[in-house]
């Protein structure tokens, strides 16, 4: 056995990927409607101009946001919309993904990109004009929703993994070591 079969045989076989791409599939999907539920919530709740504390600087603030990411690119929706389109697609379809962690990461990205995009597509007065609803405002960063957060913990954690050398970034809990990443990327 070389180095690469002897840690999988160890940790056993490495999860079929269609069960990879299930997994990946469920998350994105939780996150959807996880999201899409509490953005309605936000709606009733917070349409009238009511704000709600929960605790410090957090607050529930209806916000809505026309641009991108931190309310940069204001009034450029519909490019972000298909960019938004083709980055899910890539992560659902293109993306390799070798390991339960980078599948529910992958999940996690693709379904906050998904929430944001149903926004743009059904919250405008035309297809594709819609403005994403937000409502989470720690008060000293951009108001941001579920979907968000899903985005940047996904891609965050991606990010680490890909950085990570990959001796430390795949060793199994016995020191063994695979070829693997953990995020899954080629």
């Amino acid at each position: 056995m070389d180095h690469r079969t002897r840690g999988r045989a160890r940790r056993g076989p490495r999860p079929p990927v269609k069960s990879l791409r299930r997994v990946t599939l469920a998350v994105a999907i939780a996150v959807v409607v996880f999201d899409q539920i509490t953005k309605h919530w936000a709606l009733n709740a917070l349409g009238d101009g009511h704000t709600i504390d929960i605790v410090g600087s957090l607050r529930f603030n209806l916000a809505f946001n026309t641009g991108m990411a931190f309310a940069k690119g204001q009034g450029i929706g519909p490019i972000i919309a298909v960019v938004g389109v083709i980055v899910v697609a890539y992560l659902l379809v293109g993306l390799r993904r070798n390991t339960m962690p980078g599948a529910v990461l992958v999940g996690l990205v693709a379904g906050g990109a998904t929430g944001n995009i149903i926004d743009r597509l059904f919250r405008g007065d035309a297809w594709l004009q819609g403005a994403v609803v937000d409502f989470i405002d720690l008060q000293w960063w951009p108001i941001f929703n579920i979907a968000d957060a899903a985005i940047v913990l996904g891609a965050g954690a991606l990010v680490v993994a890909s950085l990570l050398p990959e001796k430390i970034a795949t060793s199994g809990d016995d020191g063994s070591v695979s070829d693997d990443k953990v995020g899954g990327t080629p």
